[in-house]
């Protein structure tokens, strides 16, 4: 700060530096290559935007947080309904093939029925729909 107070240097042209609007102050550097600006606390706005910027920060982190959490929990029920999926998957096979068993060691006798009942439905829905609409 020493070359600020003293009413400029050779950096300045011997002209006093200006404090800016934005409360930025230049001030000399220990070596003639380098520029370093100081930030001086004129305002309070600054404090109050880090204040809110860190607000936004804290209230990111809490819904990625809960994004994080909303996601595990979907990826577990995810994980459950597929083992269910492979359980009723094996559960219908198992039945598919004892029925297929069952049909034929007893014969198709008990087949012919239930096939002639499921047409029957078949045609009287069809009529009922036919005829309403």
């Amino acid at each position: 700060m020493a070359g600020i107070s003293d009413g400029g240097g050779p950096l300045y042209g011997g002209a006093v530096p200006f404090r800016s609007h934005q409360g930025l102050m230049p001030r000399v550097a220990a070596r003639s290559d380098e520029f370093v600006l100081q930030i001086d606390p004129v305002d309070g706005g600054l404090d109050h935007e880090v204040g809110g910027l860190c607000r936004q920060v804290h209230q990111l982190r809490n819904v990625a947080q809960e994004i994080d959490r909303e996601a595990k929990f979907q990826n577990d029920m995810l994980n459950q309904l597929q083992l269910t999926l492979i359980k009723a998957r094996a559960g219908v096979k198992n039945n598919v093939r004892r029925l297929y068993k069952s049909i034929v060691q007893d014969g198709s006798n008990n087949v012919a029925p239930v096939i002639a009942f499921a047409l029957i439905c078949s045609l009287l829905l069809y009529l009922r729909y036919k005829i309403s609409g």
